[in-house]
């Protein structure tokens, strides 16, 4: 029985007044075929794959992207702030986010979707500062277990490896979840199988299109849609003012959670105030939790290397505050409306096991909307867990890309000396010798490539022509050969869904427990990670000891605490006295703590007497695609002249100056928001106590303006700043300009070029201020013009 209190105020709920028309019902009841839901998935999944499409042309006939396997990975590079931000708010929101959210919130009361959103959002914050570190330190990475390899070598990378797919697995694990929670309960008949594999071929589809950028597209599509119906739902519960309705006016939800009796451990046994134990117990599991989830998942390293440094931290900063608006409005207007209707009923909707698995927005929506709710819900679950499942998917790729073939399995080059040039094998920079020194250069102004070009574009054989280049031929059959394999993981990873669903739907998991115990697994490697991209001091060994030892005594941990608890670790009491409270706070604590404690002490011992901070991150700064040099990209924000020789790179003091602005926002504002969401504003509303009207107004009219705020960036910003991009795309295409005009034959008489090349590329730097897309330049040659000024 759903427990109200006894007083004058509430008495009408008491004695059965609440309202009379309606029913007691307990559970959810879904009302759509199998045949609805799959036109409805099949449906999206045709529009996905044509955004896809649209992506893959703008890319090739706008951009000039050649079809490479750094561009499925990194989008070209270039990525906006907007796109950056709508991407990661689309990443970061899991199923779990929509459903596991309103959990917490119909437990703890509003204090639970505050911390829900508080102690996510600042991981995505505090994680801009780690991503400028990476652009300024290791600009070629394009993941971040490269530059662990570059610093400590193979043991200490195949570990991190190894933490790394865990996380992805985790994070598709409460996917799955989530959404095969809401398909059974929605959909007549459906098995999770068959869900499953719906959303797989989705998934599938798109990202094998578009690659990553298609995920940017289809994440910006995916993410409008769900704030506009998160939109919907509040103004359906807060301001859609009827006499005949139970909820719509924020007077009618007060008094119907001011009369229900809230947890023990709540001041007041309120469900209106933050002072609830329980609550600040699963703000700090949460803030813990995600670290990991953030710091160890490719897939925000792979955001981060999509866009530019500034782009970069802004997408960051403004990713995480829109992303806020989620759970913060959708669980704050979901859960207190069970709440209400709950109270209403003198009954609970849901029983404990619905509750934990993240009915509770499943219950509301239908109970307010009917079928028109089931289908919100529905859709709101599709796009959260094909966004975040091919960003999860193209992290795992990238992965065995970059990081598992091409290191282990089917190197180009054994190369032992990570200064020597993967094409030649000699020497370049700091520690070349000036005789037998590295004198390879990019595609760029490379003759020979731009013909292999014209060639294969030319060939309408399934099999192209080999490459002839002397210099790039060989390597870029290779990355080809990669491409054909980063197809195939592709493949593997979204086929490796389906039996991953299947085994936790057997093992009877909830997501609950699967959200709270992923800091157990891999909360450890976050202060390793941040202080291999940060500190010029730590080691291999500091970061396996406490990557490694954190994990183990955070299990240790966890079942120790779960022991004490009643019924111990037996079969019949295993999962419920492991997923309380106390045992995943003690857990996650233990091992994201001692992990801090450990890897900076081992490092210290361990550090090297001959330790040289220049060399660390030149080693770091080695990592790159001889084909398409970073300092290409970077070309414009350097002021650097003929970028495209691969001996030619910045100082460490240049990159790191270059990026001043981007450090300065991120280094600023990050650990400002984080004071301000999880200190200042929980010790304001510690003293409010339990909210009257008058308070409770203020915060339901907050949460409605934020999540309205953050509505209006993430349809809008995108957009104008991708129509930006394309219009400046397009005008740099058109741009030939009357300088001398000089011929093939003119070229073919200076020594290789040489000349005439160091003119371009002056004239680039110097007149336009402003790196012009290599593509474009080979293909001025052809047309034996010289690349010119801009008007």
């Amino acid at each position: 029985m759903f427990a109200v209190f006894n007083n004058t105020e509430c008495g009408f709920l008491l004695n059965g007044r609440g309202s009379p028309s309606d029913e007691a019902t307990v559970g959810v009841h879904g009302s759509l075929r199998m045949t609805e839901a799959f036109w409805l998935i099949l449906g999206f999944g045709v529009f996905a794959s044509m955004l896809a499409v649209g992506f893959s042309a703008i890319r090739k006939y706008i951009y000039k992207d050649k079809n490479s396997l750094d561009v499925s990975f990194d989008a070209g590079g270039n990525v906006n702030a907007g796109l950056t931000a709508t991407t990661l708010v689309s990443q970061w929101t899991w199923a779990a986010t929509l459903l596991q959210s309103a959990t917490v919130g119909s437990k703890y009361g509003i204090s639970g979707p505050f911390w829900y959103a508080a102690g996510a959002s600042i991981q995505m914050l505090l994680f801009s500062m780690v991503s400028v570190q990476l652009k300024i330190r290791a600009p070629g990475a394009k993941t971040f277990l490269q530059v662990i390899k570059a610093r400590f070598g193979t043991r200490t990378h195949k570990i991190f490896c190894g933490f790394a797919l865990m996380t992805n697995l985790v994070v598709t694990a409460m996917l799955m979840l989530g959404g095969a929670a809401v398909m059974k309960s929605l959909v007549h008949d459906i098995s999770v199988e068959y869900a499953t594999l719906l959303v797989t071929t989705v998934i599938g589809a798109y990202t094998f299109i578009g690659g990553l950028g298609a995920t940017f597209y289809v994440s910006y599509f995916n993410t409008g849609i769900i704030y506009i119906l998160m939109m919907i739902f509040v103004m359906n519960v807060f301001n859609d003012d009827s006499s005949t309705r139970t909820l719509g006016t924020v007077d009618k939800v007060y008094t119907l959670v001011s009369c229900s009796k809230g947890p023990d451990d709540n001041y007041k046994n309120s469900f209106l105030t933050i002072q609830s134990k329980q609550g600040l117990m699963f703000g700090v599991i949460n803030i813990v939790g995600n670290f990991g989830t953030i710091f160890v998942d490719q897939s925000y390293w792979q955001s981060s290397v999509a866009a530019k440094p500034k782009q970069g931290v802004v997408g960051f900063l403004v990713g995480g505050l829109c992303w806020f608006a989620i759970p913060f409005g959708l669980a704050t207007t979901t859960s207190l409306a069970y709440i209400a209707l709950s109270a209403n009923q003198n009954q609970a909707l849901l029983s404990e096991t619905d509750v934990d698995a993240g009915l509770v927005p499943v219950v509301v929506a239908q109970k307010l909307l009917g079928r028109t709710g089931e289908f919100i819900i529905i859709i709101m679950i599709l796009m959260a867990v094909t966004s975040t499942g091919s960003a999860e998917v193209m992290a795992v790729s990238s992965i065995l890309v970059y990081d598992v073939y091409q290191l282990y399995l089917k190197p180009y080059r054994l190369v032992t000396d990570a200064n020597s040039c993967i094409l030649c094998g000699r020497s370049r920079g700091r520690m070349a010798n000036p005789r037998d020194r590295c004198k390879c250069e990019s595609m760029t102004f490379c003759n020979a490539c731009t013909e292999d070009d014209k060639e294969r574009e030319i060939c309408k054989k399934a099999i192209k022509p080999k490459y002839r280049c002397l210099t790039h031929g060989s390597f870029r059959e290779y990355c080809d050969y990669l491409s054909q394999l980063k197809n195939w993981c592709l493949l593997w990873s979204i086929l490796a869904i389906l039996p991953l669903t299947i085994a936790l739907n057997l093992l009877g998991l909830s997501l609950g427990w699967v959200y709270l115990f992923m800091g157990i697994l891999i909360g450890s490697a976050v202060i390793p990670i941040t202080l291999c991209m940060c500190w010029e001091r730590v080691t291999g060994k500091g970061m396996i000891a406490g990557a490694v030892s954190g994990t183990f005594l955070a299990l240790i941990t966890w079942l120790s605490v779960a022991a004490t608890n009643e019924g111990g670790l037996n079969m019949d009491k295993f999962f419920e006295n492991t997923g309380k409270e106390n045992a995943m706070l003690a857990g996650n604590l233990m091992g994201i703590l001692s992990s801090g404690i450990i890897t900076p002490a081992v490092s210290i011992l361990t550090t090297p007497h001959d330790h040289n901070r220049d060399d660390i991150w030149e080693n770091t700064r080695d990592i790159d695609n001889p084909l398409n040099p970073w300092t290409e990209r970077y070309a414009k924000d350097l002021n650097l002249r003929a970028a495209h020789q691969l001996d030619n790179r910045p100082s460490y003091e240049e990159v790191h100056n270059s990026m001043r602005t981007a450090r300065m926002l991120a280094n600023g504002l990050s650990p400002i928001l984080t004071v301000i969401l999880v200190l200042i504003c929980p010790s304001l509303l510690l003293l409010v106590g339990v909210f009257d009207l008058a308070s409770f107004k203020r915060w339901i009219y907050f949460t409605m303006t934020w999540c309205l705020c953050a509505t209006l960036f993430i349809i809008i910003a995108p957009i104008v700043y991708e129509t930006i991009d394309i219009r400046n795309a397009v005008k740099q295409m058109t741009v030939v300009l009357p300088l001398k005009k000089i011929s093939i034959a003119e070229k073919d008489r200076t020594r290789n070029g040489s000349d005439v090349k160091r003119q371009q590329v002056n004239v680039i730097m110097k007149n336009d201020q402003s790196f012009v897309d290599p593509n474009f330049i080979n293909k001025s040659r052809q047309n034996s013009l010289t690349v010119s000024e801009a008007p």
